[in-house]
């Protein structure tokens, strides 16, 4: 069976042309067949997952399906809590973990009907990778699994890639759903802060973590959001506000819409690889040919976001894993101990000047979008490296392109702009003003059907 999406899946469901239980035996075949190489899966459930889909199918052939994502074959990132089901968060503290209720995000995706395959795999409390010292390996990528994913939502971006579920959770600190959408060659959009609820999710950083869907598509995505989206008491950050339909926008076209490209991100604060670039000057072209209006944006350099959020994020995951660095801190893996201990070492100034600082790049941002209904950038700066070339301080290595939007809680969205020298994915991302996510999945839909992308899958998928 060749991979469909979860909007062409649905439609087939409804229909009654398509079987929840072939589909989700089809993912498994695919599961046997390659994930022994990519380890994309902390912990398969195959009998939940075939249970799920004869629910699902029974239910359907009685009421028909109750949504687009009834009967579709997802995962879970291993931060998340599943009842009676391990959630480890990638880590020795946690291997016998067993949570005795769900994630809101899980317990919402189980409603839909979903049809559960596995706990994906992730850096060690989302934090700190790829790392060799941990209970269970690393992703690798689908396109070439000598190169890495990306993270932390590793396992999410190479199990959609190579068809093993049609959608996953993620997560995102400082782009952990989009660096791995970017390398993977899918969609990852990451919401609006306070838009997802996080509770059940193991913390990060307390005022960076989001949570948001990972698909092929971005229509896929919109599909899933729809449903993770609404407030939460549970979650003291959760928007209390209505929820939109996310896929109102899709296929209405791109006349009239403005985007502004923050051309300096990516061609002098971090200079991407030519593939990369191509890939974004693509995006802008089309987006042209298509009606928009494209213009140049500048913000502050692209260096001083990445030190704010970078020390941020330090400073809060420190704070959260504080009791365990400071009784079980040989337990963490080694990439995490340092980071651990290097955000204990901030100042209570230094984190209070990051916090002022963020306030002013905020409303810089809001400022610079004011008679703009998105802005772009690239993704991740080229193909994915091998997974032996990360350094050990990554998030130092260089500013990323994507805790800027972190910073300011804006959504942004990672999706494929094409392909490298080496055949695998670059990429754009599309950022929207807060709560405007139909806005983001309008545009990317709308490139993604006028471009050839995502007609091509990773050659291992066959």
């Amino acid at each position: 069976m060749s991979i469909p999406t979860i909007a062409e899946a649905a439609a087939l469901i409804a229909a009654k042309k398509l079987s929840p239980v072939e589909l989700t035996q089809a993912c498994l075949a695919r599961m046997t067949a390659m994930d022994n190489t990519l380890h994309a899966f902390i912990l398969p459930t195959e009998e939940r997952a075939l249970s799920d889909a004869k629910a699902a199918e029974a239910a359907i052939m009685k009421d028909g399906p109750i949504g687009k994502l009834h009967g579709i074959p997802i995962g879970l990132k291993d931060i998340v809590d599943t009842a009676g089901i391990p959630t480890t968060c990638q880590s020795k503290i946690l291997v016998d973990n067993v949570p005795d209720s769900d994630a809101t995000c899980a317990a919402k995706l189980a409603a839909a009907g979903t049809v559960l395959m596995g706990k994906l795999t992730t850096h060690e409390f989302a934090d700190g990778g790829p790392s060799f010292d941990l209970p269970k390996p690393p992703s690798r990528n689908p396109w070439n699994p000598e190169h890495f994913t990306a993270g932390s939502s590793s396992g999410t971006g190479a199990a959609v890639a190579a068809g093993m579920i049609l959608c996953g959770i993620g997560t995102d600190t400082g782009g952990s759903i989009r660096g791995p959408a970017a390398l993977c060659g899918i969609a990852g959009m990451k919401p609006t802060y306070g838009l997802v609820s996080r509770a059940g999710v193991a913390p990060a950083a307390f005022s960076l973590d989001h949570i948001g869907p990972m698909a092929w598509t971005a229509e896929d995505c919109a599909i899933m959001l729809q449903a993770l989206a609404g407030h939460d008491p549970k979650d003291p950050a959760s928007a209390n506000r209505a929820v939109p339909d996310y896929s109102a926008l899709i296929g209405v076209g791109l006349k009239g819409v403005r985007i502004g490209v923050i051309r300096h991100f990516h061609e002098v604060d971090h200079k991407v690889a030519a593939a990369t670039q191509a890939g974004i000057d693509n995006a802008a072209a089309t987006f042209r040919s298509l009606g928009a209006e494209v213009v140049d944006v500048t913000l502050s350099p692209l260096q001083d976001w990445h030190a704010c959020g970078s020390l941020i994020s330090i400073t809060e995951r420190a704070s959260a894993y504080e009791e365990w660095a400071r009784t079980r801190l040989g337990d963490f893996s080694e990439r995490v101990q340092r980071r651990l201990m290097l955000g204990a070492l901030v100042s209570g100034v230094d984190y209070v000047q990051a916090v002022r600082r963020r306030r002013e790049l905020r409303a810089e941002l809001k400022a610079a979008m004011t008679n703009l209904d998105i802005v772009i950038t690239a993704g991740a700066p080229g193909e994915a490296p091998k997974m032996d070339a990360i350094p050990r301080w990554d998030v130092f290595a260089s500013p990323g392109f994507t805790m800027p939007f972190n910073v300011s809680g804006y959504p942004a969205m990672a999706i494929c702009a094409g392909f490298g020298p080496a055949g695998l994915p670059v990429s754009v991302q599309l950022v929207g003003k807060p709560f405007q996510e139909a806005k983001v999945f309008q545009v990317a839909d709308a490139f993604e059907k006028a471009t050839p992308f995502r007609a091509k899958r990773p050659s291992m998928v066959g």
